[in-house]
C-alpha cells in the first residue's frame, strides 16, 4: 500500500513532498463553480491528513485558484510546506481569446469573466508573473516555479523564463526550477538546455498512456530530475470509462475506451477500483516523487486518500501486463511498501 503523507526528496533541492499531494485547477472553477467554502475545506482535509506539496497556477481561474490557496494557506507554519505555481501566463483584464475556450466556446475556467491571459515567457513577463503570484497568494515565496505549457514557445522557453528561473534559484528566492505540461518530449529537451530540478507531467505516465516510459523516465533518472505526476485519471476515463467521457480533455476515441474498460475489468476480478490502481501506478517509478490530484470539495480529497492506501496485490500488475494492458517494461508499485 502507498502512504500519502511520506516525504521524499525532491531531486537535489532540499524540499521534501508528500508522495501524495493536491492542484488547485478545481477550485479556480475549471468547468464548474466551486462554492469558496467548499474550496476551502478541500485544502484544510489535505492539510488535516497530513499532505504537505500544494500545485497552483495564474491561470486556474484567473487568479482565483491562487487565492483560495493563499487563503488556505493562512496560518499554517510556512516551513511546514512546498507550494508551486506556474510562470507563462499573465492575468489581465481583457476579453478572453479562442486559445483559451472549451468545447463550445465555454471557457475553461468560470471565474473572473472580465481577466483573460497574455501569453509571456519573456525573462520580465516570468518576474512580474512570480510578483503578481505573491501578492496572490499573499506569500513571500514559493518553493517550487513551473513554466506553464510553453508548448509553441521553446526558444522564449529556454532564452527568457528559465534564465529568469535560474537567476531566482541561485539567489534563494525559489528553490526548484520545472516546468509543466502535458507531454513529455519538450520536457525532455530542456534538459539539454538547462538545469531542471523537476518536471510536473501531466497525463503521460498513466494506467492508460506510458508513452513517456522509453525515454523521459530514464533521461530524468540520469539527470537526477524528479517527477511530479499529474492527470493520473487521464482527465476523466480511468475514472470513469464510458462514452462521451474525456480523454486529454476532449472526448475519448472507442479504442480507448475499450482499453480502459478491459484495465477496470481486470482490476475487478481483483477487487480493487480502478481509480485506485490509476492513482497508486505511477508510484512504481523511481523518478516519480509525487502524484499530484486536482480536488474541488474535502469529499473529493478524502476518496483519493483512501484510494492511494488501498493494498494492491501484486498479481494484479502482473495480469494487466499479461494481457496486454500495461507495457511489460513499467515498474509497478509492490504491495509492501507501494512503491518499487
Amino acid at each position: 500500500m502507498a502512504d500519502p503523507t511520506a516525504r521524499v526528496p525532491l531531486a537535489k533541492t532540499g524540499l521534501t513532498v508528500t508522495r501524495l499531494s493536491i492542484g488547485t485547477a478545481p477550485i479556480g472553477n475549471l468547468l464548474d463553480v466551486v462554492p469558496e467554502a467548499d474550496a476551502a475545506a478541500a485544502i484544510d482535509a489535505a492539510f488535516s491528513a497530513g499532505i504537505r506539496y500544494i500545485d497552483t497556477a495564474p491561470f486556474y481561474g484567473y487568479g482565483l485558484a491562487e487565492q483560495r490557496t493563499g487563503r488556505g494557506l493562512a496560518g499554517r507554519a510556512r516551513d511546514d510546506y512546498v507550494v508551486s505555481t506556474k510562470v507563462g501566463r499573465l492575468i489581465r483584464p481583457g476579453k478572453r481569446t479562442g486559445t483559451e475556450v472549451f468545447g463550445n466556446n465555454q471557457s475553461f475556467y468560470l471565474a473572473n469573466d472580465e481577466m483573460c491571459c497574455v501569453l509571456d515567457y519573456g525573462y520580465d513577463g516570468v518576474m512580474r508573473s512570480l510578483e503578481e503570484s505573491l501578492e496572490r497568494l499573499d506569500l513571500d515565496r514559493v518553493d517550487i516555479l513551473h513554466i506553464h505549457d510553453p508548448d509553441d514557445h521553446f526558444d522564449e522557453a529556454v532564452e527568457g523564463a528559465y534564465k529568469a528561473l535560474d537567476k531566482l534559484r541561485s539567489e534563494g528566492t525559489i528553490r526548484a526550477v520545472s516546468a509543466g505540461m502535458n507531454q513529455w518530449e519538450m520536457p525532455a529537451r530542456f534538459m539539454d538546455y538547462g538545469d531542471f530540478d523537476c518536471f510536473l507531467l501531466a497525463g503521460r505516465y498513466t494506467l492508460l498512456d506510458q508513452t513517456s516510459l522509453p525515454e523521459f523516465l530514464p533521461k530524468c533518472q540520469r539527470n537526477g530530475v524528479s517527477v511530479i505526476i499529474g492527470g493520473v485519471y487521464n482527465s476523466g476515463l480511468l475514472a470513469d470509462p464510458r462514452p462521451g467521457i474525456t480523454f486529454n480533455y476532449v472526448a475519448a476515441p472507442k479504442d480507448l475506451i475499450d482499453r480502459a474498460l478491459a484495465i477496470e475489468k481486470t482490476c475487478l476480478r481483483h477487487g480493487i477500483p480502478l481509480k485506485a490502481a490509476a492513482i497508486q501506478f505511477p508510484l512504481g517509478h523511481p523518478a516519480v516523487a509525487t502524484v499530484l490530484t486536482g480536488v474541488r470539495s474535502a469529499e473529493e480529497f478524502k476518496e483519493n486518500e483512501r484510494l492511494f492506501r488501498l493494498s494492491i496485490p501484486d498479481d494484479l500488475w502482473a495480469d494487466l501486463k499479461a494481457e496486454g494492458l500495461l507495457a511489460e517494461e513499467a515498474p509497478v508499485p509492490t504491495n509492501k511498501e507501494g512503491a518499487a
